[in-house]
Protein backbone atom coordinates (compact mmCIF):
# COMPACT_ATOMS: atom_id res chain seq x y z
CA UNK A 1 0.00 0.00 0.00
CA UNK A 2 1.43 3.38 -1.04
CA UNK A 3 1.90 6.11 1.50
CA UNK A 4 1.00 9.61 0.22
CA UNK A 5 2.74 12.77 1.48
CA UNK A 6 0.51 15.26 3.21
CA UNK A 7 -0.46 18.02 0.74
CA UNK A 8 1.15 20.73 2.87
CA UNK A 9 4.51 18.90 2.92
CA UNK A 10 4.34 18.38 -0.85
CA UNK A 11 3.90 22.10 -1.43
CA UNK A 12 6.83 22.87 0.82
CA UNK A 13 9.12 20.50 -1.08
CA UNK A 14 7.93 21.97 -4.41
CA UNK A 15 8.88 25.47 -3.30
CA UNK A 16 12.31 24.33 -2.15
CA UNK A 17 13.03 22.55 -5.44
CA UNK A 18 11.78 25.53 -7.43
CA UNK A 19 13.98 27.87 -5.48
CA UNK A 20 16.99 25.62 -6.01
CA UNK A 21 16.38 25.49 -9.76
CA UNK A 22 16.04 29.25 -9.99
CA UNK A 23 19.09 29.99 -7.85
CA UNK A 24 21.57 29.54 -10.69
CA UNK A 25 19.60 31.92 -12.88
CA UNK A 26 19.49 34.54 -10.16
CA UNK A 27 23.21 34.20 -9.58
CA UNK A 28 23.80 34.48 -13.32
CA UNK A 29 21.72 37.62 -13.44
CA UNK A 30 23.64 38.99 -10.46
CA UNK A 31 26.97 38.16 -12.15
CA UNK A 32 25.85 39.85 -15.36
CA UNK A 33 24.72 42.88 -13.42
CA UNK A 34 28.03 42.98 -11.55
CA UNK A 35 29.95 42.75 -14.83
CA UNK A 36 27.86 45.52 -16.32
CA UNK A 37 28.50 47.63 -13.24
CA UNK A 38 32.25 46.99 -13.53
CA UNK A 39 32.14 47.87 -17.24
CA UNK A 40 30.25 51.03 -16.37
CA UNK A 41 32.85 51.87 -13.75
CA UNK A 42 35.65 51.25 -16.29
CA UNK A 43 34.18 53.52 -18.91
CA UNK A 44 33.36 56.14 -16.31
CA UNK A 45 36.96 56.11 -15.09
CA UNK A 46 38.08 56.66 -18.69
CA UNK A 47 35.90 59.75 -18.84
CA UNK A 48 33.39 58.52 -21.44
CA UNK A 49 30.41 56.18 -21.35
CA UNK A 50 30.29 55.47 -25.10
CA UNK A 51 32.81 54.82 -27.83
CA UNK A 52 33.02 57.82 -30.16
CA UNK A 53 33.95 57.08 -33.77
CA UNK A 54 35.07 59.91 -36.03
CA UNK A 55 36.61 60.19 -39.49
CA UNK A 56 39.97 61.75 -40.30
CA UNK A 57 40.37 62.80 -43.94
CA UNK A 58 43.87 63.06 -45.40
CA UNK A 59 45.84 63.13 -48.64
CA UNK A 60 48.75 60.87 -47.76
CA UNK A 61 49.84 58.01 -50.02
CA UNK A 62 52.56 55.37 -50.21
CA UNK A 63 54.99 55.34 -47.25
CA UNK A 64 53.35 58.47 -45.85
CA UNK A 65 49.95 56.77 -45.68
CA UNK A 66 51.49 53.70 -44.06
CA UNK A 67 53.04 55.92 -41.39
CA UNK A 68 49.73 57.73 -40.93
CA UNK A 69 47.78 54.50 -40.46
CA UNK A 70 50.30 53.29 -37.91
CA UNK A 71 49.81 56.47 -35.86
CA UNK A 72 46.03 56.12 -36.02
CA UNK A 73 46.25 52.52 -34.83
CA UNK A 74 48.46 53.61 -31.96
CA UNK A 75 45.98 56.31 -30.94
CA UNK A 76 43.06 53.88 -31.09
CA UNK A 77 44.92 51.41 -28.87
CA UNK A 78 45.66 54.09 -26.29
CA UNK A 79 42.14 55.57 -26.30
CA UNK A 80 39.66 52.74 -25.75
CA UNK A 81 36.66 55.06 -25.95
CA UNK A 82 37.66 56.78 -29.23
CA UNK A 83 37.97 55.24 -32.67
CA UNK A 84 39.59 57.24 -35.46
CA UNK A 85 38.80 56.10 -38.99
CA UNK A 86 41.39 57.39 -41.51
CA UNK A 87 39.99 58.10 -44.98
CA UNK A 88 42.30 58.75 -47.94
CA UNK A 89 40.70 61.32 -50.22
CA UNK A 90 43.31 61.27 -52.98
CA UNK A 91 45.63 64.21 -53.60
CA UNK A 92 45.49 67.65 -51.97
CA UNK A 93 43.24 69.09 -54.66
CA UNK A 94 40.92 66.09 -54.33
CA UNK A 95 40.81 66.53 -50.57
CA UNK A 96 39.88 70.17 -50.87
CA UNK A 97 37.19 69.58 -53.48
CA UNK A 98 35.65 66.75 -51.48
CA UNK A 99 35.74 68.89 -48.35
CA UNK A 100 33.77 71.68 -50.01
CA UNK A 101 31.30 69.17 -51.45
CA UNK A 102 30.85 67.58 -48.02
CA UNK A 103 30.33 71.03 -46.48
CA UNK A 104 27.36 71.63 -48.78
CA UNK A 105 25.97 68.16 -48.04
CA UNK A 106 26.52 68.61 -44.28
CA UNK A 107 28.69 65.49 -44.20
CA UNK A 108 32.04 66.94 -43.17
CA UNK A 109 34.36 64.71 -41.13
CA UNK A 110 35.45 65.62 -37.62
CA UNK A 111 39.11 66.20 -38.48
CA UNK A 112 41.09 66.67 -41.67
CA UNK A 113 44.55 67.36 -42.93
CA UNK A 114 44.48 70.57 -44.96
CA UNK A 115 46.84 72.89 -46.76
CA UNK A 116 47.29 76.08 -44.76
CA UNK A 117 46.27 78.09 -47.80
CA UNK A 118 42.80 76.53 -47.76
CA UNK A 119 42.03 77.55 -44.19
CA UNK A 120 41.03 81.18 -44.98
CA UNK A 121 38.37 79.80 -47.33
CA UNK A 122 37.11 77.47 -44.59
CA UNK A 123 37.01 80.34 -42.12
CA UNK A 124 35.12 82.57 -44.56
CA UNK A 125 32.54 79.82 -45.08
CA UNK A 126 32.25 79.09 -41.33
CA UNK A 127 33.32 75.46 -41.67
CA UNK A 128 35.96 75.00 -38.98
CA UNK A 129 36.00 75.28 -35.22
CA UNK A 130 38.23 77.86 -33.47
CA UNK A 131 40.59 76.02 -31.13
CA UNK A 132 41.27 78.63 -28.43
CA UNK A 133 38.63 77.18 -26.10
CA UNK A 134 40.22 73.73 -26.36
CA UNK A 135 43.77 75.04 -26.02
CA UNK A 136 42.89 77.07 -22.92
CA UNK A 137 40.96 74.26 -21.19
CA UNK A 138 42.47 73.75 -17.73
CA UNK A 139 42.30 69.94 -17.93
CA UNK A 140 42.48 68.95 -21.58
CA UNK A 141 44.22 71.97 -23.10
CA UNK A 142 47.81 73.01 -23.66
CA UNK A 143 49.92 74.78 -21.07
CA UNK A 144 51.77 77.95 -22.04
CA UNK A 145 54.99 75.95 -22.03
CA UNK A 146 53.49 73.33 -24.35
CA UNK A 147 52.09 75.96 -26.70
CA UNK A 148 55.45 77.73 -26.90
CA UNK A 149 57.07 74.38 -27.67
CA UNK A 150 55.52 74.47 -31.14
CA UNK A 151 58.05 75.80 -33.66
CA UNK A 152 57.47 79.56 -33.91
CA UNK A 153 56.84 79.75 -37.65
CA UNK A 154 54.34 76.86 -37.43
CA UNK A 155 52.52 78.24 -34.39
CA UNK A 156 52.24 81.67 -35.99
CA UNK A 157 50.89 80.28 -39.25
CA UNK A 158 48.09 78.51 -37.34
CA UNK A 159 46.68 81.82 -36.00
CA UNK A 160 44.41 84.41 -37.57
CA UNK A 161 43.90 87.55 -35.44
CA UNK A 162 45.07 85.68 -32.31
CA UNK A 163 42.62 82.85 -32.94
CA UNK A 164 43.93 79.35 -33.55
CA UNK A 165 42.10 77.54 -36.35
CA UNK A 166 44.56 74.69 -36.80
CA UNK A 167 47.50 72.82 -35.35
CA UNK A 168 50.62 72.21 -37.46
CA UNK A 169 51.16 68.64 -38.57
CA UNK A 170 52.79 67.57 -41.85
CA UNK A 171 55.10 70.54 -42.32
CA UNK A 172 57.94 70.71 -44.81
CA UNK A 173 60.48 73.11 -46.19
CA UNK A 174 62.77 73.30 -49.20
CA UNK A 175 66.23 71.78 -49.00
CA UNK A 176 69.12 71.39 -51.42
CA UNK A 177 69.64 67.76 -52.45
CA UNK A 178 73.12 66.98 -53.73
CA UNK A 179 74.99 63.99 -55.15
CA UNK A 180 78.12 63.65 -53.01
CA UNK A 181 79.93 61.49 -55.57
CA UNK A 182 79.49 63.90 -58.47
CA UNK A 183 80.43 66.94 -56.39
CA UNK A 184 83.57 65.25 -55.03
CA UNK A 185 84.64 63.99 -58.46
CA UNK A 186 84.52 67.57 -59.73
CA UNK A 187 86.09 69.19 -56.68
CA UNK A 188 82.93 71.16 -55.90
CA UNK A 189 81.90 72.15 -52.38
CA UNK A 190 78.23 72.18 -51.43
CA UNK A 191 76.99 75.63 -52.57
CA UNK A 192 75.96 78.08 -49.86
CA UNK A 193 74.84 81.01 -52.03
CA UNK A 194 72.91 81.38 -55.28
CA UNK A 195 76.09 82.62 -56.97
CA UNK A 196 77.83 79.41 -55.87
CA UNK A 197 74.87 77.42 -57.25
CA UNK A 198 75.56 79.00 -60.65
CA UNK A 199 79.32 78.41 -60.44
CA UNK A 200 78.90 74.81 -59.28
CA UNK A 201 76.40 74.09 -62.05
CA UNK A 202 78.88 75.31 -64.65
CA UNK A 203 81.43 72.76 -63.39
CA UNK A 204 78.98 69.91 -62.86
CA UNK A 205 77.20 70.09 -66.21
CA UNK A 206 78.93 67.54 -68.37
CA UNK A 207 77.99 64.38 -70.24
CA UNK A 208 74.48 63.31 -69.29
CA UNK A 209 74.57 65.27 -66.02
CA UNK A 210 73.08 68.74 -65.61
CA UNK A 211 74.23 70.73 -62.62
CA UNK A 212 70.97 72.01 -61.14
CA UNK A 213 67.35 70.90 -61.05
CA UNK A 214 64.01 72.50 -60.18
CA UNK A 215 60.66 70.85 -59.65
CA UNK A 216 58.05 71.54 -62.35
CA UNK A 217 56.18 73.79 -59.93
CA UNK A 218 59.08 75.84 -58.60
CA UNK A 219 57.07 78.80 -57.32
CA UNK A 220 58.37 78.15 -53.79
CA UNK A 221 61.96 78.47 -55.01
CA UNK A 222 60.90 81.74 -56.64
CA UNK A 223 59.28 82.88 -53.38
CA UNK A 224 62.41 82.04 -51.40
CA UNK A 225 64.76 83.98 -53.66
CA UNK A 226 62.24 86.83 -53.92
CA UNK A 227 62.11 87.07 -50.12
CA UNK A 228 65.91 87.05 -49.91
CA UNK A 229 66.04 89.90 -52.43
CA UNK A 230 63.61 91.96 -50.35
CA UNK A 231 60.54 91.46 -52.52
CA UNK A 232 56.98 90.50 -51.57
CA UNK A 233 54.93 87.66 -53.04
CA UNK A 234 51.52 88.50 -51.54
CA UNK A 235 50.94 91.20 -48.93
CA UNK A 236 48.85 89.39 -46.32
CA UNK A 237 47.60 92.64 -44.78
CA UNK A 238 46.12 93.91 -48.05
CA UNK A 239 45.62 90.60 -49.92
CA UNK A 240 47.55 92.07 -52.85
CA UNK A 241 49.98 90.23 -55.12
CA UNK A 242 53.22 92.18 -55.55
CA UNK A 243 55.64 89.73 -57.15
CA UNK A 244 55.89 91.45 -60.58
CA UNK A 245 58.44 93.79 -59.05
CA UNK A 246 62.06 94.54 -59.83
CA UNK A 247 63.02 91.86 -57.30
CA UNK A 248 60.58 89.37 -58.82
CA UNK A 249 61.91 89.93 -62.34
CA UNK A 250 65.47 89.52 -61.08
CA UNK A 251 64.69 86.31 -59.17
CA UNK A 252 62.84 84.58 -62.00
CA UNK A 253 65.34 85.75 -64.61
CA UNK A 254 68.16 84.14 -62.64
CA UNK A 255 66.44 80.74 -62.69
CA UNK A 256 65.30 80.98 -66.31
CA UNK A 257 68.75 81.96 -67.55
CA UNK A 258 70.23 78.88 -65.85
CA UNK A 259 67.66 76.73 -67.67
CA UNK A 260 68.17 78.51 -71.00
CA UNK A 261 71.95 78.05 -70.69
CA UNK A 262 71.56 74.30 -70.08
CA UNK A 263 72.91 74.54 -66.54
CA UNK A 264 69.56 73.64 -64.97
CA UNK A 265 66.40 71.74 -65.89
CA UNK A 266 62.94 71.10 -64.53
CA UNK A 267 61.57 67.64 -63.77
CA UNK A 268 59.55 67.62 -67.01
CA UNK A 269 58.02 64.26 -67.86
CA UNK A 270 59.73 62.72 -64.82
CA UNK A 271 57.13 64.62 -62.78
CA UNK A 272 59.36 64.82 -59.70
CA UNK A 273 63.03 65.71 -59.63
CA UNK A 274 63.82 62.78 -57.31
CA UNK A 275 63.69 60.52 -60.39
CA UNK A 276 66.39 62.21 -62.53
CA UNK A 277 68.41 62.86 -59.37
CA UNK A 278 68.29 59.14 -58.56
CA UNK A 279 69.61 58.35 -62.06
CA UNK A 280 72.43 60.87 -61.78
CA UNK A 281 70.91 63.10 -64.47
CA UNK A 282 71.19 66.13 -62.17
CA UNK A 283 73.85 66.74 -59.55
CA UNK A 284 71.72 68.98 -57.31
CA UNK A 285 68.14 70.11 -56.97
CA UNK A 286 65.87 71.99 -54.61
CA UNK A 287 62.83 70.12 -53.36
CA UNK A 288 60.64 69.40 -50.37
CA UNK A 289 62.14 67.90 -47.22
CA UNK A 290 59.17 65.51 -47.29
CA UNK A 291 60.71 64.01 -50.42
CA UNK A 292 63.61 62.43 -48.52
CA UNK A 293 62.03 58.93 -48.44
CA UNK A 294 61.23 59.19 -52.16
CA UNK A 295 64.82 60.17 -52.96
CA UNK A 296 66.05 57.19 -50.94
CA UNK A 297 63.84 54.93 -53.06
CA UNK A 298 64.94 56.56 -56.33
CA UNK A 299 68.64 56.33 -55.49
CA UNK A 300 68.43 52.67 -54.37
CA UNK A 301 71.92 52.80 -52.88
CA UNK A 302 73.56 53.74 -56.18
CA UNK A 303 75.17 56.90 -54.84
CA UNK A 304 76.02 58.86 -51.74
CA UNK A 305 73.75 61.84 -51.30
CA UNK A 306 72.51 64.24 -48.67
CA UNK A 307 70.78 67.60 -48.18
CA UNK A 308 71.86 71.10 -47.23
CA UNK A 309 70.12 74.34 -46.28
CA UNK A 310 68.95 76.61 -49.08
CA UNK A 311 71.47 78.99 -50.68
CA UNK A 312 71.40 82.58 -49.49
CA UNK A 313 71.43 85.83 -51.46
CA UNK A 314 73.83 88.55 -50.33
CA UNK A 315 73.97 87.02 -46.87
CA UNK A 316 70.21 86.77 -46.34
CA UNK A 317 68.61 83.41 -45.59
CA UNK A 318 64.90 82.90 -46.19
CA UNK A 319 63.21 79.54 -46.40
CA UNK A 320 59.57 78.98 -47.39
CA UNK A 321 57.75 76.53 -45.16
CA UNK A 322 54.82 74.63 -46.59
CA UNK A 323 52.85 71.48 -45.85
CA UNK A 324 49.65 70.86 -43.98
CA UNK A 325 47.81 71.53 -40.75
CA UNK A 326 44.97 69.66 -39.08
CA UNK A 327 41.59 71.29 -38.53
CA UNK A 328 38.36 70.43 -36.74
CA UNK A 329 35.16 70.95 -38.70
CA UNK A 330 32.07 72.32 -36.96
CA UNK A 331 29.38 69.90 -38.15
CA UNK A 332 29.98 67.52 -35.23
CA UNK A 333 28.55 67.22 -31.72
CA UNK A 334 30.30 67.95 -28.42
CA UNK A 335 31.48 64.36 -27.80
CA UNK A 336 32.98 64.22 -31.29
CA UNK A 337 34.67 67.59 -30.76
CA UNK A 338 36.34 66.29 -27.59
CA UNK A 339 37.49 63.18 -29.41
CA UNK A 340 38.78 65.24 -32.33
CA UNK A 341 40.76 67.50 -30.00
CA UNK A 342 42.37 64.50 -28.30
CA UNK A 343 43.47 63.20 -31.69
CA UNK A 344 44.80 66.58 -32.81
CA UNK A 345 46.84 66.91 -29.62
CA UNK A 346 48.13 63.36 -30.02
CA UNK A 347 49.42 64.00 -33.55
CA UNK A 348 51.44 66.97 -32.34
CA UNK A 349 52.96 65.51 -29.16
CA UNK A 350 56.77 65.53 -29.18
CA UNK A 351 57.01 61.73 -29.40
CA UNK A 352 54.50 61.40 -32.23
CA UNK A 353 55.77 64.32 -34.33
CA UNK A 354 59.31 62.92 -33.97
CA UNK A 355 58.13 59.49 -35.12
CA UNK A 356 56.21 61.05 -38.02
CA UNK A 357 59.29 63.03 -39.05
CA UNK A 358 61.58 60.01 -38.99
CA UNK A 359 59.20 57.96 -41.13
CA UNK A 360 58.19 60.62 -43.64
CA UNK A 361 60.73 63.42 -43.93
CA UNK A 362 58.21 65.97 -42.67
CA UNK A 363 59.56 68.24 -39.96
CA UNK A 364 58.98 67.84 -36.23
CA UNK A 365 56.56 70.59 -35.20
CA UNK A 366 57.76 70.76 -31.58
CA UNK A 367 61.17 71.98 -30.44
CA UNK A 368 61.37 69.34 -27.72
CA UNK A 369 60.91 66.57 -30.29
CA UNK A 370 64.39 67.36 -31.60
CA UNK A 371 65.82 66.69 -28.14
CA UNK A 372 64.45 63.16 -27.86
CA UNK A 373 67.28 60.63 -27.83
CA UNK A 374 65.65 58.44 -30.46
CA UNK A 375 65.25 61.39 -32.81
CA UNK A 376 68.80 62.67 -32.27
CA UNK A 377 70.20 59.20 -32.90
CA UNK A 378 68.13 58.84 -36.06
CA UNK A 379 69.29 62.18 -37.46
CA UNK A 380 72.91 61.31 -36.74
CA UNK A 381 72.47 58.08 -38.67
CA UNK A 382 70.49 59.83 -41.42
CA UNK A 383 72.12 63.27 -41.88
CA UNK A 384 69.78 64.20 -44.75
CA UNK A 385 67.23 65.04 -42.04
CA UNK A 386 69.39 67.80 -40.52
CA UNK A 387 68.85 70.56 -43.09
CA UNK A 388 65.11 71.06 -42.56
CA UNK A 389 65.09 71.88 -38.83
CA UNK A 390 68.34 73.84 -39.27
CA UNK A 391 66.30 76.44 -41.18
CA UNK A 392 63.60 77.10 -38.58
CA UNK A 393 64.98 80.56 -37.78
CA UNK A 394 64.97 81.52 -41.47
CA UNK A 395 61.48 80.19 -42.10
CA UNK A 396 58.55 82.15 -43.51
CA UNK A 397 55.15 81.10 -44.81
CA UNK A 398 53.20 82.20 -47.86
CA UNK A 399 50.53 84.80 -47.14
CA UNK A 400 47.40 83.02 -45.86
CA UNK A 401 44.65 84.76 -47.78
CA UNK A 402 41.41 83.64 -49.39
CA UNK A 403 42.26 82.79 -52.98
CA UNK A 404 45.90 82.05 -52.19
CA UNK A 405 45.79 78.56 -53.70
CA UNK A 406 44.27 79.96 -56.90
CA UNK A 407 47.17 82.43 -57.10
CA UNK A 408 49.61 79.54 -56.86
CA UNK A 409 47.99 77.83 -59.83
CA UNK A 410 48.03 81.07 -61.83
CA UNK A 411 51.74 81.58 -61.13
CA UNK A 412 52.56 78.02 -62.17
CA UNK A 413 50.65 78.49 -65.43
CA UNK A 414 52.41 81.75 -66.27
CA UNK A 415 55.82 80.32 -65.34
CA UNK A 416 55.25 77.62 -67.96
CA UNK A 417 54.57 80.20 -70.67
CA UNK A 418 57.74 82.04 -69.65
CA UNK A 419 59.88 78.88 -69.77
CA UNK A 420 58.44 78.08 -73.21
CA UNK A 421 59.42 81.60 -74.32
CA UNK A 422 55.81 82.42 -75.15
CA UNK A 423 56.13 85.45 -72.86
CA UNK A 424 59.03 87.43 -71.46
CA UNK A 425 59.75 87.29 -67.75
CA UNK A 426 58.41 90.82 -67.35
CA UNK A 427 55.19 90.19 -69.30
CA UNK A 428 54.56 86.78 -67.74
CA UNK A 429 54.95 88.10 -64.19
CA UNK A 430 52.81 91.14 -64.96
CA UNK A 431 50.04 88.94 -66.36
CA UNK A 432 50.31 86.58 -63.39
CA UNK A 433 50.07 89.46 -60.93
CA UNK A 434 47.08 91.02 -62.71
CA UNK A 435 45.22 87.68 -62.81
CA UNK A 436 46.13 86.99 -59.19
CA UNK A 437 44.82 90.30 -57.91
CA UNK A 438 41.58 89.79 -59.80
CA UNK A 439 41.26 86.43 -58.02
CA UNK A 440 42.13 87.89 -54.62
CA UNK A 441 39.43 90.55 -54.96
CA UNK A 442 36.63 88.01 -55.47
Amino acid sequence: MKKWLPFSLFCLLFIVVLSACGGGENKGQEATANNENKESERTSEEGETDIVEIEFWHAMSGPHEEAMNALVEKFNREHKNITIKPVNQGGYDDLRQKTMAAAKAKTLPAVAQTATGAIPEYIANDLITPLNEFIEDSEKGLSEEELNDYVDVFRESSQWDDTYYSLPFSKSTRVLYYNKNILEENGVEVPKTWEEILQASEKLTKGKTIGMGFENSFELEFQGLLEQMGGVFIDEATSEAKFASEEGIKALSFMKEMIDDGLARTAGEDQYMSNPFGRGDVAMYIGSSAGIPHVGTAVEGNMEWSTAVLPTFEGKAATPFAGNDIVMFNQIDEAEQKAAWEFMKFLTTPEVTAEWSMKTGYLPVRYSAQELEEYKKYVEENPAYKAGPAQFDAGFFTARVKGGDAVRNIVIEEFETILLNEKSVEDGLADAQERSNAELKK
